[in-house]
């Protein structure tokens, strides 16, 4: 991570330190090179990134990566099923459709993996407990890489946390 010195102040990124400068009545472009920077005093130095923000980049990864896997297709009676929204919204209207019709009412439904399969509204009622059982893996995962990136004291210990499901 570069830092800019300038007058003995320290700015994180060049939008600042161009602001500082501009203060004075010195413009510059964004892309200016670092000799043209030392040229007008100001002294680029390498850092290292501050660990909570390597914490705080490393728990949104982990975050995302729950909830990327909450809604992958789910395994059901030998067969993939669709989760994301939409596949949510069609689940849950064919539970109503299906006990409108009464027990043992089925539908041919098209699953993740391209077959065709008879369905009634228990099997879709499974569908969703199943996904519930992932999701709370899913959740109780990601608090333990949670806790676990927080108490990194590295970037290389942050780094290493995964989501082990």
């Amino acid at each position: 991570m570069k830092t800019y010195i300038y007058m003995e102040e320290n700015y994180s990124n060049i939008y600042d330190l161009a602001e500082a400068l501009a203060k004075e009545g010195v413009f510059i472009p964004l892309s200016l090179a670092e000799a043209d920077l030392e040229k007008l005093g100001v002294n680029v130095a390498e850092t290292e990134e501050p660990i909570e923000n390597i914490r705080a980049r490393k728990i949104v990864e982990l975050k995302r990566q729950r909830d990327d896997a909450e809604v992958e297709p789910i395994a059901y009676g030998g067969h993939l099923y669709d989760y994301d929204s939409k596949a949510r919204d069609r689940i849950s209207a064919a539970i109503i459709a299906l006990e409108l019709q009464g027990e043992g009412a089925t539908i041919e439904w098209t699953t993740a993996d391209n077959a065709d399969t008879s369905v009634t509204a228990n099997d879709l009622k499974m569908i969703i407990a199943t996904v519930a059982v992932r999701s709370n893996k899913l959740h109780a995962a990601y608090r333990i890489a949670k806790e676990k990136v927080e108490a990194a004291t590295t970037a290389a210990e942050a780094d290493a946390v995964t989501l082990d499901v």
